[in-house]
């Protein structure tokens, strides 16, 4: 039995959720138990590990329709952002906050908030095969940060992301967003400033 990580991912709901699976031994993480929790719990046995742990990356109901479910049949802890903890469906065992790190089989998965997108969103960076992977909820896509609804929020979310992640990691860093396809910082730190005039 190896400890090492591996990465296993799911799209799930008619929103195209992306549902992220890091495995380590017959242990498992998974990240947003967006919908489908059959699915989710096959994801894991296919992969011939139990869920252990959860992170819920933000609030929005999309991101959590399983939860319950995928709780109930694991027992698994539960982590979330402190912030975007109180509205979600079922207890958070552990509250995340900025600079926080998950101990998992192991492994330590460094933290960090991003707010704007919601009152605070977890990312959380992991290093599988010498590589950075950030999971980062609906805070940052391929073309641009995720949505907000004020200018306020905008400029909290941009200004978080921007110190959090790309003053942090290097440009090789793969980003696994909530919906849709990944990136990389490098592909999208050219854009920054566009982003800001823009403002979204």
């Amino acid at each position: 039995m190896t400890n090492t990580l591996t990465l296993h991912q799911i799209s799930v709901s008619q929103m195209d959720n992306n549902c992220y699976l890091l495995v380590a031994g017959d242990e498992a993480l998974l990240i947003d138990a967006a919908d489908d929790a059959p699915a989710l719990l096959a994801l894991a046995e296919q992969a011939g590990a139990r869920i252990t742990a959860v992170l819920t990356t933000h609030r929005h109901p999309d991101h959590h329709q399983a939860l319950v479910e995928v709780l109930a049949a694991t027992g698994a802890t539960h982590y979330a952002p402190f912030l975007d903890a109180p509205a979600l469906p079922a207890e958070v065992d552990v509250e995340l906050n900025q600079g926080d790190v998950i101990d998992f089989a192991g492994h330590e998965l460094p933290v960090c908030i991003l707010r704007g997108h919601t009152p605070g969103g977890a990312a959380v960076s992991v290093e599988i095969d010498g590589q950075t992977h950030l999971f980062v909820g609906d805070s940052l896509f391929p073309g641009g940060l995720g949505k907000t609804t004020s200018e306020s929020d905008f400029v909290r979310l941009f200004k978080d992301v921007k110190e959090r992640l790309f003053d942090v990691h290097d440009d090789d860093a793969i980003v696994h967003p909530g919906h849709g396809t990944d990136t990389t910082l490098g592909a999208e730190r050219p854009h920054l400033d566009d982003w800001w005039a823009r403002r979204w």
